[in-house]
């Protein structure tokens, strides 16, 4: 299961494995373009021989936490270079529907309000312990302790009978997770104060899926797990591979995992090393590495490259524009939105979303392998993305009419406030390759047109890791911020958008947006054409409200050695959202 990650830059988007049309009744987004139609999703079928090593490029300009935890990491670039041993419970169909074939099973009981996850016999950690039923237990201890400071943890989470109790320090244990066979058995049964239909998808966000080694991390204080050496140097994993070496924040070195319950794998070794975006190109042309994200402001440079197979798809991903309109409240563990806040003011805020000319960027930077999307569900998840949806399309004459409507009267060159003072607005912006800097600079110009005074916070871009530190813990100096997230594989948009979601960074909080959450997860929701509907209400609503206005997505391209067979992107062949490396070898 591919948990929600933090994109690092506009230009780089994180793997997720993803058909490339739409599944279900919809179709997909009008300013998607048919480009990378011709690519297929999986390199050629060929025997494999034994051996060999395969060399990974990860593109981005700064070093990559290294945090081996699903639970701890909150970034994509942990998931791309922990990919080869970090494997999720559940493996998915191609509908990401749970389909018993990965390293547990699942069966739901609508009646009792349980779900039984079974771990195989032989799934095994990378030091030939047996993945237990405490491991999995222990995973959710993790996510829910608060002296772990987790990320990922949210209200959504607490369905599971007694997880708000523990997550409060008001229960040592959670009373919603029977071990039936006791800790060192493969059986836990999950009971929840209610079901609902997200729960069979690999990737919902009502349920964990990932085990931690609680024989090796036992003795770890939780204050300390996050930084100690058995999370980043010598982590445990039931994936194909285990980790051999590390070169903190450059490079990962990963050898076969000889206890993998899949079988032997095929490659002696994978290094997957950082490279920078504006390095990108010509190490594809070079033949320096095996298999390489193709950043798309660069594809004309390397779509003629010899011996490459090109591979593609379209993540579940999105980038979008955020207004600051509150803070994170840690006592309560919930946001907290300040009504006389710069940014809240709706119209300002539609304002902005109408003055960026989203697709003429796309079009000249990325020869239109990004795409515009109108709303925060991304098309492949079918009828719950709502088609008729326009978002913000480049509209100044509506953005000036709008700011005049709502009092922000122009003084000289810049508008002020309605109270008649000086506005500034500082936005942030994470640094990447070398058209980063353009199209930043792009979107800065369109709001000086409508009079609007933006400018960098920091006065500069932001590197990656800065700019999560800033925007996550409320830095007074950013008033709106371009991000992006990379999904996992069901649409509840609750992690991101709700009132007790630490990923909600904007910080809004409004009784209709909790409410109508609720509504597409509720036991009534077990209805899809009601669900779908609460579904498309929402997005009409966020795009209305404009507090996290949706700008574009990607087509991924990858570059892999055409001697490389094995390497998949569909969902039934990946697990984590990540390719099943042990299928992965040099053809005879």
């Amino acid at each position: 299961m591919k948990k929600d990650k933090l994109l690092t830059s506009l230009g780089i988007l994180g793997l997720s494995a993803v058909a490339l049309a739409a599944c279900g009744k919809g179709s997909t987004n009008n300013d998607e373009t048919k480009s990378v139609a011709k690519f297929p999703m999986a390199t050629p079928q060929k025997d494999v021989k034994q051996g060999g090593t395969v060399k990974i490029a990860v593109e981005t300009d700064t070093p990559f936490a290294g945090v081996f935890s699903p639970e701890l990491s909150s970034e994509d670039m942990d998931s791309q270079v922990g990919a080869p041993g970090q494997e999720a419970l559940f493996d998915s169909d191609d509908q990401y529907k749970i389909n018993n074939k990965g390293p547990a099973t699942f069966k739901l009981d609508s009646k009792s309000k349980t779900i039984t996850v079974e771990i195989k016999k032989g799934v095994k950690w990378s030091d030939g312990k047996q993945v237990v039923a405490k491991d999995y237990e222990f995973a959710y201890e993790i996510l829910a302790n608060k002296d772990t400071m987790c990320p990922r943890y949210s209200s959504q989470f607490e369905i599971l009978k007694g997880l708000k109790e523990y997550h409060e320090g008001k229960a040592k244990t959670i009373s919603g997770i029977e071990l039936p066979d006791g800790e060192n058995g493969r059986k836990v049964v999950l009971h929840f104060s209610k079901l609902n239909p997200s729960m069979s998808n690999a990737g919902n966000r009502f349920m964990w899926a990932s085990a931690e080694p609680y024989h090796y991390l036992k003795d770890v204080p939780l204050t300390k797990l996050k930084s100690s050496d058995k999370v980043r140097k010598e982590p445990l994993f039931f994936g194909a591979f285990k980790v051999e070496k590390v070169v903190r924040g450059q490079s990962v070195t990963w050898v076969p995992n000889t206890y993998y319950w899949r079988g032997k794998t095929k490659l002696d070794k994978i290094v997957i090393s950082v490279v920078s975006p504006n390095s990108a190109s010509q190490a594809i042309k070079s033949h320096k590495f095996d298999v390489a994200r193709v950043i798309n402001t660069q594809w004309d440079q390397v779509k003629g490259t010899k011996s490459v197979n090109f591979i593609a798809q379209i993540p579940l991903s999105y980038h979008y524009l955020a207004f600051k309109v509150g803070k994170w409240d840690k006592a309560q563990s919930k946001n907290v939105e300040n009504p006389n806040a710069k940014m809240n003011n709706q119209k300002l805020r539609q304002a902005i979303g109408y003055a960026m000319n989203v697709n003429e960027v796309d079009k000249r930077y990325t020869s239109s392998l990004s795409f515009r999307v109108p709303t925060l569900v991304p098309s492949q998840f079918g009828d719950f993305f709502d088609k008729n949806a326009k978002g913000y399309t480049y509209n100044l004459k509506k953005a000036n009419e709008l700011l005049d409507k709502a009092g922000y009267k122009k003084k000289g060159k810049w508008r002020v406030q309605p109270n008649g003072k000086p506005l500034t607005i500082n936005l942030a912006a994470m640094s990447g390759d070398s058209t980063q800097e353009p199209i930043i600079q792009n979107y800065l110009q369109q709001w000086h047109k409508v009079g609007l005074n933006v400018k960098l916070a920091t006065g500069r871009l932001i590197e990656h890791n800065s700019f999560y530190d800033k925007v996550q813990n409320d830095d007074k100096g950013i008033d709106m911020f371009i991000a992006g997230w990379s999904m996992p594989s069901e649409p509840s948009p609750h992690t991101y958008y709700s009132e007790s979601a630490p990923f909600n960074m904007a910080r809004f909080v409004t009784t209709k947006n909790n409410k109508l959450l609720d509504e597409m997860n509720s036991q009534k929701a077990f209805d899809h054409k009601y669900r779908v509907e609460k579904f498309h209400e929402w997005q009409e609503y966020m795009n209305e409200q404009a507090y996290v206005i949706p700008l574009d997505n990607s087509y991924q391209i990858t570059a892999v050695n055409k001697k490389l067979t094995g390497l998949s992107m569909k969902p039934s062949e990946n697990n984590n959202q990540q390719p099943l490396w042990y299928k992965v070898g040099y053809a005879k």
